[in-house]
């Protein structure tokens, strides 16, 4: 039986720290499982201890190359994504390699952007990416640019009834 709370691990792909943080599972669907941070949870940042001061929710979909952040206001990200390599479980551990690029939509504008070409490039000299990782990587944020912008789902409304338990 899975525990209520998972611990949230991002690391680079050369194994260094990125983000580190417990989360409650929500639930899990055809979309994947949903985590919930609230206000005061304390994380690892970049290796420094941090405290979240904007609840949010996290989407790890089932064998995909990214996670999605939802936020409510007042940051100005609605949606935040991390193309990561897939999710790998590990009892209530979540593991995950972020892959430099995100995939944003802002809230005031709704404008869907692509950030850290320019982390992503460097990465993928220094650390030697593999080409199906880099090809991987650059279809996700693809993928990513279009949902973000048209109404696919889980990015239109389907996460708000997730937010709606962490806010």
């Amino acid at each position: 039986m899975p525990s209520d709370i998972v611990r949230v691990v991002y690391r680079k792909y050369d194994g260094s720290a990125h983000r580190d943080y417990p989360a409650r599972r929500l639930a899990e669907d055809d979309l994947g499982v949903w985590l919930g941070v609230t206000t005061g949870t304390e994380s690892v940042y970049h290796g420094r201890p941090s405290v979240e001061k904007i609840p949010f929710v996290l989407l790890v979909p089932h064998d995909a190359w990214w996670t999605g952040m939802f936020n409510p206001p007042p940051r100005t990200s609605e949606v935040y994504c991390d193309i990561t390599t897939p999710a790998n479980w590990r009892g209530d551990t979540v593991h995950l390699v972020d892959l430099d690029l995100d995939v944003v939509r802002r809230r005031a504008t709704g404008t869907v952007e692509l950030r850290d070409e320019d982390e992503f490039a460097d990465h993928r000299a220094r650390f030697g990416y593999p080409d199906d990782l880099v090809a991987s990587a650059e279809a996700a944020a693809k993928l990513l640019l279009q949902a973000l912008g048209d109404g696919t789902e889980p990015f239109a409304t389907a996460y708000r009834k997730w937010l709606s338990l962490v806010v």
